[in-house]
């Protein structure tokens, strides 16, 4: 079904976890694998569990910007990975830089390796974009997907799973964004939120609990497939 919802108020009262009450904080495990193409990608691997979560950082940041949702996803049950884009972080520079979707895959592979059974990939900007090329080639790689301000990219039209797509109303891809929604197939959602803060960044404002809300339970119960 096509939800779409429009959030115009900050929920300071969810209960959301904060990196101060967290549990998994500690329990970080820094990881590393090989792409088809041959490019070592590390990655913090957090928690446990067969419902795995690859978290893939936009173009400004790095698999560190994941740390505080990570650590509330894993207290909350999840397996979840955050890794570095290739000539990102400790990640290696050689290869294609464009082919981050083979980083997403390789990664999706890695979480499959240390015991999920499923996968969600959460993606931000660039990360979103990566990711959706990624589901793209190999859908039946990915569970589903989360994309926060993703490129208006035809492979956004090719992707099968349950989708949940989320912008602010002021940013510069609200306008497109919207537009291309609307070709998405099913089953998809969308979350357009107040302000102009771009995926990311979205983290750092009054919104950052409503869009954590959102992930949740976009995401479900962590038992289970």
């Amino acid at each position: 079904m096509n939800r779409t919802v429009l959030l115009l108020l900050a929920a300071s009262a969810l209960p959301i976890l904060t990196p101060a009450t967290a549990k998994s904080d500690d329990k970080t495990r820094t990881i590393h694998f090989q792409t088809t193409d041959g490019v070592t990608i590390y990655g913090d691997l957090w928690g446990s569990g067969t419902r795995g979560v690859l978290l893939a950082h936009g173009a400004v940041f790095n698999r560190t910007s994941w740390r505080p949702l990570a650590i509330q996803l894993a207290d909350a049950g999840f397996l979840v990975l955050a890794i570095d884009f290739r000539a990102y972080g400790q990640s290696a520079t050689n290869g294609d830089p464009r082919a981050l979707c083979e980083d997403i895959l390789g990664a999706v592979l890695t979480l499959r390796k240390a015991g999920a059974k499923s996968v969600r990939v959460l993606g931000g900007s660039m990360g979103a974009g990566a990711a959706a090329n990624a589901a793209s080639r190999k859908p039946k790689a990915i569970d589903s997907m989360i994309l926060l301000s993703p490129p208006p990219i035809d492979a956004l039209q090719e992707l099968p799973m349950a989708k949940l797509i989320v912008w602010s109303q002021g940013e510069r891809l609200s306008d497109p964004l919207s537009r291309i929604f609307k070709a998405i197939p099913e089953p998809k959602q969308s979350l357009i939120l107040p302000g102009s803060a771009h995926a990311q960044h979205i983290f750092k404002t009054d919104q950052g609990p409503v869009l954590t809300r959102a992930i949740l339970e976009f995401l479900g119960p962590a038992t289970g497939k």
